[in-house]
């Protein structure tokens, strides 16, 4: 298939797209802030620059695009145009992230990746059941957690 538009015209559409500060980012730390938690933003000393760092819980979270990082969920699909390009950035992303996981696991940090899908598209929760869940993970003690539009 073709792409609809130029390849510079591509380039500068996909050069504006954020990676961090992003609309469900911003959306997860209001809500956070708002329950009472507080938060660092993402420390340059910690593998993969988590989203959301609460040092107090020893709990680090990542707001994760489900495009970017190959999330199998209704967002998600492969692009027609470059194919091979696409398939490589994404599993090298998806390595990437197992590995910056597995070393905040390693180093006593507790892990949770929120998907995007859980609060954005049509198969989302409500909002509010998201933000409470994640809060008490956040004040639990599980070591890792994990969102999707069917979570918990």
């Amino acid at each position: 298939m073709v792409d609809i538009v130029d390849q510079k015209t591509r380039s500068r559409m996909m050069s504006g797209i954020r990676g961090k500060n992003t609309k469900p980012e911003l959306v997860i730390r209001q809500a956070l802030h708002a329950k009472g938690f507080r938060y660092r933003l993402h420390r340059k000393d910690l593998a993969g620059r988590p989203d959301i760092v609460l040092p107090r819980y020893r709990a680090v979270i990542f707001v994760n695009g489900c495009f970017w990082h190959g999330h199998s969920c209704h967002l998600f699909k492969w692009p027609a145009t470059r194919p091979d390009f696409w398939r490589a950035k994404i599993e090298a992303n998806q390595a990437r992230d197992r590995k910056n996981i597995d070393t905040l696991l390693g180093q006593g940090w507790r892990v949770f990746v929120l998907w995007e899908c859980s609060i954005k598209g049509a198969a989302a929760k409500s909002f509010a059941p998201v933000i409470d869940d994640l809060s008490a993970w956040i004040a639990g003690s599980d070591v890792f957690g994990e969102t999707s539009p069917d979570w918990p």
